[in-house]
């Protein structure tokens, strides 16, 4: 692996980087978005991809130029840069969709990273095999020998400068998909596609998704820039920015265009449907909807298409500035309220807190709680797991809601979802967390875990906890050993 990636401002796994893609003497900022460009359709120009969106890489089809009777020959007189008319990178797949559509292609992996070496790609993909989900286990393991394969192939090859893929297949089972990582970890390559999510994406699988994106960032190393194949719509963005993810490539702005399908960040609305629109991208000010539809038909795809990159490139912008100021997870959890299959992809997120822990940077804006599922983030594991570690001074101890008391040899504080806490820390990260009023029972059974896991490491100390009504579920959860009593009477 070459040393093009690094890997900057983190939030959980989420995290700001640069590639180096030295062929095209550019350097793209991550989390980046790649439009997928059919070279047969020139829904929305390439030229005005890098000019009215700042697209840096974009991603085209090796497959779909070599095999075409009208394109081959240009290509490679002119080049795939010169083509398309786009200065910035360009990714190129290799016709493992194909593969995936039609059960065979007629190319080898060392001829199309030859063709794609020629055309001046500068990240080239080698011809795995996109194993669907929910496959057998023997399919699964066979289809992935021989995409192991063929990574051998293209870690053989020559490529110059071009950057070359490595991807990660496994089809649903999170083992092979580690196991996958860390072979394509080793193999020397550049970067790294989770792939065959596709179907898992359009089936609204996203704590699926979830399992097989977190199993391949275990497998590979933290320096791995991850690529997630075809994450079409923006309303997931920030989940799989969560799980590390660093490049999306995006049909989906140009394929819902073509069925009158209008995007935001939380759905997807039919043009039909629409009386105003709710968006103001400089599509959106300029028309109405009932303009748009008496359109023609070319007209109104290029426009809808357009849009759709406003809003894709917009939430790109959003999850950036969220790693930035250190609130991912509650963008994260704000998109997952958008649907009951995102909010099952952040239940999954979350079960793997602990995997997110380790890259999740230690101070941060305010904690925000927002949900039953907030005790559940990184920051909470890592206050509890620190319990371990901290000694309180004294053989009496008070944990307490309410002030400090004489009554004990000291006084620490104890505030939901966190638990116990020494007085001194009450303005460190995360404990100035802003909570509602009114909190769920999930907080209090939280802050309970804490003094446990504070118990359990002071078995010499006699805790108190003075708690302000804590509801039955936490105070079960809290050792027969502390002594408790309600400030509320």
């Amino acid at each position: 692996m070459r040393d093009v990636f690094e890997a900057g401002r983190y939030d959980a796994a989420g995290r700001l980087g640069e590639l180096e893609v030295p062929r095209a003497d550019v350097t793209v900022d991550t989390p980046a978005l790649l439009p997928v460009v059919n070279p047969h359709i020139g829904t929305v120009d390439p030229a005005d991809l890098e000019a009215r969106f700042d697209a840096e890489v974009l991603i085209t089809n090796s497959y779909v130029l070599y095999g075409s009777d009208d394109l081959r020959g240009p290509v490679l007189e002119r080049g795939v840069h010169d083509l398309l008319g786009f200065s910035g990178a360009i990714m190129t797949d290799s016709g493992s969709f194909q593969l995936a559509e039609y059960g065979e292609i007629d190319v080898t992996t060392a001829e199309i990273l030859a063709f794609q070496r020629e055309i001046g790609s500068d990240i080239a993909t080698p011809v795995d095999v996109p194993t669907p989900p929910g496959v057998d286990r023997e399919r699964a393991e066979r289809e992935l020998d021989t995409t192991e394969e063929r990574l051998d192939t293209a870690a053989a090859f020559d490529p110059g400068e071009m950057l070359v893929t490595a991807p990660v297949q496994g089809s649903t089972y999170p083992d092979l998909r580690e196991a996958a990582a860390e072979r394509a970890g080793a193999s020397g390559l550049d970067v790294f596609p989770v792939g065959a999510v596709v179907p898992l994406m359009n089936g609204y699988r996203y704590a699926d998704l979830v399992e097989v994106v977190a199993a391949a960032k275990r497998g590979l190393p933290e320096s791995a820039p991850v690529h997630l194949f075809g994450a079409g719509h923006p309303m997931m963005f920030a989940l799989a920015a969560a799980l590390g993810c660093d490049l999306f490539d995006s049909a989906a702005y140009a394929s819902y265009a073509r069925d009158d399908r209008y995007m935001t960040v939380r759905t997807t609305e039919h043009l039909e449907d629409l009386e105003r629109f709710p968006c103001s991208c400089p599509v959106c000010v300029e028309h109405i909807p009932e303009g748009l539809r008496a359109a023609d038909a070319d007209e109104r795809e290029r426009l809808l298409a357009e849009h759709n990159l406003h809003v894709s490139f917009g939430e790109i912008r959003t999850v950036r500035q969220a790693i930035r100021r250190g609130n991912l997870l509650e963008l994260v959890e704000a998109r997952a309220r958008s649907h009951p299959a995102m909010l099952d992809g952040y239940r999954a997120l979350l079960d793997h807190a602990g995997q997110l822990e380790r890259t999740d940077r230690v101070s941060k804006d305010t904690f925000f709680y927002l949900s039953g599922d907030s005790p559940r983030r990184p920051e909470v594991l890592r206050h509890h797991e620190r319990l371990d570690r901290v000694e309180p001074d004294g053989e009496r101890v008070l944990l307490t809601e309410g002030s400090a008391s004489d009554e004990f040899d000291e006084s620490w504080r104890v505030r939901p979802p966190f638990g116990p806490y020494p007085r001194a820390l009450s303005d460190v990260y995360p404990l100035t967390a802003e909570l509602p009023d009114r909190l769920d029972d999930a907080a209090y059974e939280a802050a309970a875990e804490g003094v446990a896991r504070l118990v359990a490491a002071n078995p010499e100390v006699a805790f108190t906890l003075n708690h302000e009504d804590w509801p039955a579920s936490a105070l079960a959860a809290v050792p027969e050993a502390v002594e408790c009593r309600n400030l509320d009477g």
